[in-house]
């Protein structure tokens, strides 16, 4: 038996992306997970659960909304009604929407900041909650707003940014438990996010930014996925307080 089997994490936002790809590389190393999926995602989470059950896993599917406490605790608990304990809990679940700063609403942007902030607070919190020593975290940023700005998305940039103060203080907090706290910074991933051409780059956009990279190419979801996996293992149990961008090095390079 490895370290890793036998635990259990929660993961929300896996009904498709990195929470999908993150749920499947936990299933091959034996790690249980609760797949958390938004009501109205257009995505399917039981093809997350086929995915899982392929390589071997167990998962189950558990319905959130991180924008309300009772909702995510609810789903944190799931994880211990389940398997009977907890000890990974990763947020991933965001939005992403498109609005210049002349059109940003005071709705607009509460909205945005309760999901892409306060529901990562709300999932970490629930998390820790239901954890002994040896639990992690981990919170998924972007480099819009933890490294760059972005035009039209303020409001999407000052939430992923304020993920990264929360980490260092949860980090903090946390420590003497034995909780390690975290956050991954994505670069230019192919998600359903980044594919959507109205609120993001679209596919075209994306594959045209991806030739700028150093890599050559935007990233996958399975290449943060594991990143994220590395943080929640004991091979990272040193590793608390930090933030880890995942960008094949779009971030690094020097523009002409």
């Amino acid at each position: 038996m490895t370290s890793s089997e036998k635990r259990v994490a929660v993961i929300t936002g896996a009904a498709s992306g990195i929470g999908r790809a993150l749920a499947v590389h936990y299933a091959r190393q034996g790690v249980r997970s609760v797949i958390g999926t938004f009501p109205g995602d257009p995505h399917d989470p039981e093809e997350t659960l086929r995915l899982v059950k392929d390589a071997n896993g167990q998962a189950v599917i558990q319905e959130v909304d991180v924008r309300t406490t009772a909702s995510v605790d609810h789903f944190a608990q799931r994880a211990v009604d389940e398997y009977g304990r907890l000890d990974y809990a990763v947020a991933n679940a965001g939005i992403l929407r498109n609005s210049p700063l002349g059109e940003m609403t005071d709705e607009r942007w509460h909205d945005m900041l309760n999901v892409d902030l306060t529901g990562v607070l709300r999932t970490l919190r629930a998390g820790a909650a239901r954890m002994t020593e040896g639990g992690a975290l981990v919170a998924v940023s972007s480099i819009a707003g933890g490294v760059y700005g972005w035009e039209e998305h303020a409001h999407y940039a000052a939430a992923k940014a304020g993920v990264l103060g929360l980490i260092r203080s949860v980090a903090v907090e946390l420590g003497p438990r034995g909780i390690r706290a975290n956050a991954v910074i994505p670069g230019l991933i192919e998600t359903p996010q980044s594919l959507d051409p109205v609120n993001s780059l679209g596919p075209e956009g994306l594959q045209r930014a991806g030739k700028d990279i150093p890599w050559g190419r935007a990233g996958r979801p399975e290449e943060v996925a594991s990143v994220i996996a590395f943080l929640t293992s004991d091979e990272a149990m040193y590793i608390t307080g930090q933030s880890l961008i995942v960008d094949g090095g779009l971030t690094i390079k020097m523009r002409a």
